[in-house]
């Protein structure tokens, strides 16, 4: 017996970010100052994808961006130094832009915390909003999303995992059940 459950198939993700992009329009008001920022690693696929759906709808091109944390996070001094630093990529200047931060999972908060500090020191937008696919609950830190493809209450020893054909091969949300996220997390998982 497999301790995984599906709870987003490939379509239920792709109509999760469908519906944010549109969000995304109606909330701004329009795209013409909205920068999408992906978080590494699964928020870049997913930045780009929301990217393709507004141009599908409003033929919009916005600008993507791909955001590294790693010099960031509060757990670094935990990863010793392997820690993998990778490339920043922001395509125009965010200062006075509406920036869109994009990741998986909204777990604890602290992911989202370090992209705010990295977002700080690449220049001042004028508002800075969170798209998720999954907010699990269990914030640590004060923060919500203002997007989300889908709230999934969860307990602390069940583990989220979102896979994409980008970096995964298939495109599916699993739950899995009986170990803790502290237990079974890769390093890059443990303080989401």
């Amino acid at each position: 017996m497999s301790n995984e459950k599906q709870i987003l198939s490939a379509d239920e993700i792709r109509r999760a970010l469908v519906r944010i992009a549109h969000e995304i329009d109606e909330r701004n008001g329009g795209l013409r100052d909205v920068v999408i920022v992906g978080i590494r690693s699964r928020g870049v696929p997913l930045a780009e994808r929301l990217a393709a759906a507004i141009a599908d709808f409003d033929g919009t091109r916005v600008p993507i961006g791909q955001l590294d944390i790693t010099l960031y996070r509060d757990d670094l001094k935990l990863r010793g130094p392997a820690a993998r630093v990778r490339k920043t990529d922001l395509p125009i200047d965010i200062t006075g832009k509406t920036v869109v931060l994009v990741d998986d999972v909204l777990f604890t908060g602290r992911t989202v915390r370090a992209a705010l500090d990295a977002i700080a020191d690449l220049g001042r937008p004028a508002r800075i909003q969170l798209a998720v696919l999954i907010d699990r609950g269990h914030r640590e830190l004060p923060i919500r999303a203002d997007f989300v493809g889908k709230n999934v209450p969860t307990s602390l020893s069940e583990r989220v995992m979102v896979r994409l054909r980008e970096t995964d091969g298939v495109d599916e949300v699993v739950i899995q059940r009986g170990a803790s996220n502290e237990e079974t997390a890769p390093p890059r998982d443990r303080s989401r």
